[in-house]
């Protein structure tokens, strides 16, 4: 598909949540890493159900709660197996969801503990990308709606490819992944314009300035014609990223066009890195049979759209639950349905593995709690939590 809203076949009900990460063709593939070995050793378990479109879930740093988000606008607090009869947060009133739009992301601050503040990352009305501060109320279920801050505003020149995660890195610092401006193609050749905020992945001092300043140490920070909040680009659409501070990595995983899904690797404090598009989908000339790749980054596992369309990225698993797949990166696909993962290491991708988990639906987003624990949320209205199948 380029860019247009087409349900996949055998897929009922998909036109809802076919924006997560719209722009996949039904060309044939492969991946650069093998078939997956198949495994049991993992299982799925329901967390909570009956959401609209949740899209994502996070956790405070040492919290017990987990917080589901919906497309529609609204974030829910979900403690032990149980909803909360109230929204945590509903802003469904500044935003049209639908298509690829709606509430993407959700980000707490560090100190959130202390501070009670928190980042969502929207498209209002218009369809443009909002990225607001917001803190919590008296009551810690609840947030406080009339404290909406804009923090950046940036403009959207089509209806898709919005990206939508807001994270804080281990630095501290606030990533925003911004999609290419969406329709088809790349258009406006926005990946390959560091004088743009989309196609890119940017990087906020969110403490050091009002409403934020740019981190001196991202590589366009004084570069006249280029936008200085940009850490990476050459971006499509990335539908999540991760940081495993562990590994010193940044995990992202960037929708492809027509032909290949990407997830590219690299080290989390590494500024300016090109990422290809739009010279390059995964690793293939985009355009044309020849490309000068010079200075690209090439994606560390790349996949053809005869194993699925749309790559969903989740996170590398470093809780204690479950400790024979800790420093496994986890991902799925919208149309593949699968759960895989794989272990990163000196550049060597190894033990890729399927786990046959059972139907978890069409996979939306990951989530990870405050202790390292692994979700995933679905199309089916679905958060689950990854356990082990032992």
């Amino acid at each position: 598909m380029d860019g247009s809203l087409r349900v996949p076949r055998g897929v009922p009900g998909a036109l809802a949540v076919w924006w997560v990460v719209v722009g996949c063709g039904s060309a044939s593939g492969g991946t650069n890493i093998g078939e997956p070995m198949l495994d049991s050793g993992l299982a799925v378990e329901v967390v909570a159900q009956g959401f609209s479109s949740p899209v994502f879930a996070a956790a405070p740093a040492g919290d017990p709660r987990l917080f589901v988000v919906e497309q529609t606008g609204r974030v829910w607090i979900v403690r032990d197996g149980q909803r909360s009869g109230t929204p945590f947060l509903d802003i469904s009133s500044k935003l049209r969801a639908g298509g690829e739009r709606g509430l993407l992301g959700l980000a707490f601050h560090p100190d959130y503990a202390t501070n009670g503040l928190f980042y969502v990352d929207y498209t209002d009305r218009s369809g443009d990308t909002q990225i607001e501060r917001y803190t919590v109320s008296g009551d810690p279920d609840l947030a406080d709606p009339g404290s909406a801050k804009l923090i950046l505003s940036i403009e959207q020149p089509y209806g898709n490819h919005n990206g939508g995660m807001v994270m804080f890195g281990p630095d501290g610092m606030l990533y925003i992944g911004m999609g290419d401006g969406g329709s088809a193609n790349d258009p406006q050749d926005n990946g390959q314009n560091r004088g743009t905020l989309l196609g890119a992945l940017l990087r906020l001092d969110i403490d050091g300035g009002d409403p934020y300043a740019i981190p001196p140490d991202n590589l366009f920070a004084a570069e006249a014609s280029a936008r200085g909040e940009i850490w990476a680009y050459g971006l499509r659409n990335p539908w999540r990223f991760a940081f495993d501070p562990v590994g010193d990595a940044l995990y992202i995983a960037d929708v492809g066009q027509n032909a290949w899904e990407e997830i590219n690797i690299a080290p989390a404090g590494e500024a300016g890195l090109n990422y290809g598009w739009n010279i390059k989908e995964g690793a293939h000339c985009f355009r044309s049979l020849m490309c000068d790749d010079a200075g690209l980054v090439e994606p560390a596992v790349e996949y053809g759209h005869g194993d699925g369309c749309s790559v969903i990225g989740g996170y590398v698993y470093r809780g204690a639950q479950i400790p024979d797949v800790v420093g496994h990166y986890f991902y799925s696909d919208w149309c593949g349905g699968w759960l895989r993962s794989f272990r990163y290491a000196n550049g060597e991708i190894s033990e890729h593995t399927e786990w046959q988990v059972g139907d978890i639906g069409n996979v939306l987003s990951f989530g990870e709690g405050a202790n390292g624990e692994l979700y995933v949320t679905s199309q089916n209205g679905m958060v689950y939590r990854v356990v082990s199948g032992e």
